[in-house]
């Protein structure tokens, strides 16, 4: 039992992980079925948003939902550019960064503005993130699947590492006493 207590705090960040990340993804399956073969209204809205940023760059954009699959169509010229799928609404990755700050407790009154900030980064750079992309597939479509599965991925998760990083080192460490 003593090595059992040696790991309890590990366990018990590893436990609270756990138990934020299924019930967020149980919960986000659910909502995500309740559509059935129609997007959800999340992928609708990060797809507007995209759209409209991208008509800010110049770029004529229109936005639809695609017909036969639970998808949003991102269209120039009438033609279909990307297709967003719920996995590019960004919520997943939000669940497991809030899975992470909570498991990994320190003040409430840290994790009151640092969750919706980290939140809202994280929206943002996946706006950025399927703005990108829509540019790649029209410009650089030979390019297009290793930036969406690899560079793409990889760059809105380090983000998400960095952040959780600033929570363990710089929130958590600055409202800790310092003992000498």
């Amino acid at each position: 039992m003593r090595i059992l207590s040696e790991f309890k705090p590990a366990l018990l960040f590893l436990g609270k992980f756990l138990a934020v990340y299924l019930v967020g993804n149980i919960l986000y399956g659910l909502w995500i079925e309740s559509y059935g073969t129609k997007p959800d209204p999340l992928t609708r809205i990060v797809t507007g948003q995209t759209s409209d940023m991208l008509a800010s760059f110049g770029f004529a954009t229109e936005v639809a939902d695609n017909p036969a699959r639970p998808t949003v169509f991102i269209l120039t010229e009438g033609k279909v550019v990307i297709s967003v799928f719920e996995g590019c609404n960004g919520l997943n990755v939000m669940i497991v960064f809030t899975a992470f700050i909570l498991a990994f407790s320190g003040p409430f009154r840290n994790s009151i503005w640092f969750i919706p900030a980290g939140l809202a980064l994280i929206y943002l750079l996946n706006l950025g993130r399927v703005g990108a992309l829509y540019w790649m597939a029209r410009f650089q479509p030979h390019y297009f699947y290793y930036f969406h599965k690899y560079f793409f991925t990889a760059s809105l998760y380090a983000v998400v590492f960095l952040l959780w990083w600033i929570w363990i080192y710089k929130i958590n460490a600055a409202a800790k006493p310092k003992t000498d």
